[in-house]
């Protein structure tokens, strides 16, 4: 069942220990099927490097196991839960990346100082308070913070990315690290000024809606 989708997902999470995003077991990758709806999902407690695409868990969306020999991600009433209320998310990622979840560690939100940032999360990336792993909380406090960012972090936990495609989510993971760790080494040098509010806007807008797109009128692309 789902077999390609199986493959996408196992590869999917074998791009986090490549980007730097986890280590040993932690952290998962999940994706939904638009057609069954059903979920596939990173096994609980598997190593990276010995993960196939058969070991990957398929579950409904009441977190009943459709197919697989292990369980699934201890993580997986989470994702369930940001299903369920986001019809736009099939792809959902969480890490304990080193510098994004230093700030969660300290229950800061990334401050929106780089245009980088304002291109890709369009403002702060937001801090949601402290929830137990395990049950439907982590989901709860992710859709309640979430807002339009495609990344958020959880108090003294990690970080939650989602997207889309398998693609977009791993995107904002490896994105949400890179800007984290900037903005933690600028924040070492002296104050750290957010961007106004129009630039941020402005930035997000063009970056959402035109960047990589061809100016007809001009004949020039939108980089």
């Amino acid at each position: 069942m789902l077999e390609a989708l199986k493959e996408e997902v196992c590869e999917g999470n074998l791009a986090l220990p490549r980007n730097g995003l986890v280590a040993w077991t932690g952290g998962n990758l999940s994706a939904r099927d638009k057609e069954t709806g059903y979920i596939v999902i990173k096994p609980s407690g598997r190593l990276y490097e010995d993960m196939k695409p058969e070991d990957m868990v398929v579950v409904d969306l009441s977190g009943k196991i459709i197919e697989g020999d292990l369980g699934p991600s201890s993580d997986t009433a989470s994702h369930l839960e940001v299903y369920k209320a986001r019809e736009d998310i099939n792809s959902i990622v969480h890490t304990h990346s080193r510098y994004a979840t230093a700030f969660a560690a300290v229950g800061k939100e990334i401050p929106c100082c780089l245009t980088a940032i304002a291109d890709e999360f369009g403002g702060p990336v937001p801090c949601a308070p402290y929830a137990s792993i395990g049950g439907k909380e982590i989901g709860e406090a992710i859709l309640s913070t979430i807002g339009h960012s495609p990344a958020v972090l959880l108090k003294q936990h990690g970080v939650f990315t989602i997207g889309p495609t398998i693609n977009k989510a791993l995107q904002a993971a490896v994105m949400v690290e890179d800007i984290a760790h900037t903005v933690a080494v600028a924040m070492s040098l002296g104050e750290v000024i957010s961007l106004p509010e129009d630039e941020i806007a402005a930035n997000y807008d063009r970056y959402t809606n035109r960047y990589g797109t061809v100016n007809a009128s001009q004949g020039v692309s939108n980089v």
